[in-house]
């Protein structure tokens, strides 16, 4: 089995290149990546949400495709990009999985806005079939504004936190 370190390098090598598909088996464990992201970018573009609202069922909007959903949260996005500083660290999901903030409903967040972080200290965690990966700041600063919301579906490449290098 990979650990997450080697899967983290794959993704990067996987995004870096020209392939949109990459499958990786060994010793009855299988890795599949999809890159996607610049259909779901084109998407989000050219297709207000309104229009995707009726390629989804109406008694299930909570088990959208993972596409109709960027495309609904691209308006709050471009909100909030007026008031982002352009010196500002984005910490992003390496994986497609759920955002959790802290590492059981009983505990406090691993960090709030205002929280000092250093390289390795642990943010969130995104969870990806059943395992549960503790996510790393990477960077040394202040937590200026999260992104991403407690149980919150992300997307690979996705911004989940904001930080102010120091």
């Amino acid at each position: 089995m990979l650990k997450i370190q080697e899967i983290r390098e794959l993704i990067k090598l996987v995004d870096q290149s020209s392939i949109d598909e990459f499958t990786y088996e060994h010793e009855g464990s299988k890795i599949k990546l999809k890159k996607r992201m610049e259909e779901l970018e084109k998407a989000a573009v050219q297709t207000a949400p309104v229009q995707a609202a009726p390629q989804m069922p109406a008694a299930q909007p909570a088990a959208a495709p993972a596409a109709l959903q960027e495309v609904k949260e691209v308006p709050k996005e471009e909100a909030k990009a007026p008031a982002q500083d352009e010196n500002l660290h984005k910490i992003t999901s390496p994986m497609v999985g759920t955002f959790y903030a802290a590492s059981s409903p009983d505990t406090d967040n691993y960090v709030s806005v205002g929280s000092k972080v250093t390289n390795d200290s642990v943010v969130c965690i995104v969870e990806a079939m059943k395992l549960f990966n503790e996510i790393e700041a990477e960077v040394k600063g202040e937590i200026v504004e999260i992104l991403a919301e407690n149980g919150q579906l992300v997307e690979y490449g996705q911004p989940l936190f904001l930080v102010r290098p120091e």
